[in-house]
């Protein structure tokens, strides 16, 4: 051993020692210490802290903002106020209404901006400054990606919120995230054989893609699976995130040989581009013989809201919407209406059941432990929260469950009623072998 590095082994035990007697080192953030029983921000008082980091500014804020509506309501159900929620259809159900392991729940908020950076920076403040013990949020598959690389090296659980690129749960999964929302993967397979089915097999399609690794995921999977019902690609063209005129784009469509027009986009930016598209008269257009066609491969409630008169008879996919029939879906959307005035979308869905996910693991495990809690979600199988029988698969941590076909209502019964359901595909015609996406979980580092 040379003696710099005696001196240096010296050093770090001496820095320990002062650590444990309460020195100036005991103000370090846990972040950086390291030991067999302790972990980042173990909750010693009477309350526990949550963060919740959406985008409450730019292209997706829309969604954030409903984000946010349903991270409350899940913190007011699991704090024992209100009339519950999912906490009544939940199966099975370790909570008890009364906090998360009897500590009152409180929670920080985070602006993502739709920007990775921000949405990191955000999210190290909440950790290292709130004491976060849980981060959940984005509608950016690129937020969530960079938060969820955050929370595996910070050492905290990280469950995603809006997220739909396949590397979430692919290339970019991570031991310590987790998604409940379904992926583009799962979009294409449900979407192909109704696409098939309305628009026949001979189609030639024109792509434009928001330029993240949400749209290429879009992009991937909706060619594979209309390329292999025989549909020709003729372009696929990028757009930059939050571009608000897509007229430069839209207008190479318009004599491209294209008889499909996919707009692989969301938030604000579907909204744009899909009345854009309208205004210059492509659905009036007939192409290679056939109506032109649009397909929006993934819908939401307030998209459609946005959108207007334009949504009407457009296909597309979704995770869940606020119209299904079973019990957990009602009661949700029972205590979100109660509480806003209005139906809540899939955004807030998703959201709420990560929650209640999040904090159900923990009773499962009698701990907040980031590698119990873990433990506790890998290959937890559960019902009553929409959707059906799901299941947080181990070995990526994806959830699989039925996912919905849907189609813009051409003749909508109120302002919220605004996608009908076409087809439930059930999940074994979604589910694929997790190696296919690649990556590695990695272990827990707590």
């Amino acid at each position: 051993m040379t003696k710099n590095s005696k001196t240096t082994n010296e050093s770090r035990r001496d820095f320990l020692k002062i650590t444990a007697v309460g020195g100036l080192a005991a103000s370090a953030p846990m972040i950086f210490m390291k030991n067999a029983h302790a972990y980042v921000n173990e909750p010693k008082g009477a309350t526990v802290t949550l963060g919740f980091n959406v985008p409450q500014t730019g292209a997706y804020a829309d969604e954030g903002a409903d984000e946010l509506r349903a991270y409350k309501l899940a913190v007011k159900h699991l704090n024992g106020e209100g009339d519950g929620g999912l906490l009544n259809t939940m199966k099975p159900l370790s909570l008890k209404g009364s906090g998360i392991l009897g500590k009152k729940v409180q929670y920080v908020t985070g602006d993502t901006q739709t920007k990775s950076d921000a949405a990191r920076a955000s999210a190290k403040r909440m950790i290292e400054k709130d004491g976060a013990v849980m981060i959940t949020g984005g509608s950016s598959s690129g937020v969530a990606i960079a938060v969820q690389s955050l929370c595996q090296e910070a050492g905290v659980i990280f469950m995603a919120g809006l997220t739909h690129s396949n590397d979430t749960t692919g290339k970019d999964k991570r031991k310590h995230g987790f998604r409940h929302f379904f992926n583009t993967e799962m979009s294409g397979a449900a979407l192909a054989p109704i696409l098939e089915k309305e628009f026949g097999k001979d189609r030639v399609a024109y792509h434009l893609t928001a330029d993240y690794t949400w749209g290429w995921s879009q992009e991937g999977s909706i060619k594979k699976y209309t390329e292999a019902l025989g549909w020709k690609t003729q372009s696929a063209v990028r757009t930059p995130l939050g571009a608000g005129d897509f007229s430069q784009y839209i207008t190479p469509v318009l004599n491209s040989g294209a008889d499909v027009l996919v707009l692989n986009h969301y938030g604000k930016d579907m909204v744009n581009s899909l009345t854009q598209a309208v205004q210059f008269g492509l659905r009036d257009k007939q192409v290679n013989g056939k109506d032109f066609q649009i397909v929006v491969p993934l819908f939401s409630r307030l998209m459609a809201q946005g959108a207007g008169e334009n949504i009407k008879g457009i296909f597309g996919s979704t995770n869940w919407n606020w119209s299904l029939k079973d019990a957990g879906s009602q009661a949700f959307v029972k205590s979100f209406g109660a509480e806003y005035g209005f139906p809540p979308s899939q955004a807030a869905h998703t959201c709420y059941v990560q929650t209640l996910l999040y904090a159900n693991a923990c009773e499962m495990a009698g701990t907040f432990n980031p590698c119990d809690v873990i433990a506790a979600l890998e290959g937890f199988k559960f019902d009553g929260m929409g959707n059906g029988p799901t299941e947080y698969r181990a070995e990526d941590h994806q959830c699989f469950k039925d996912v919905l076909v849907v189609r813009g209502n051409e003749n909508p019964s109120s302002q919220f009623d605004l996608l009908e359901v076409v087809d439930i595909t059930p999940r074994a015609k979604v589910e694929y072998p997790a190696s296919m996406l690649g990556g590695d979980l990695g272990s827990c580092n707590a």
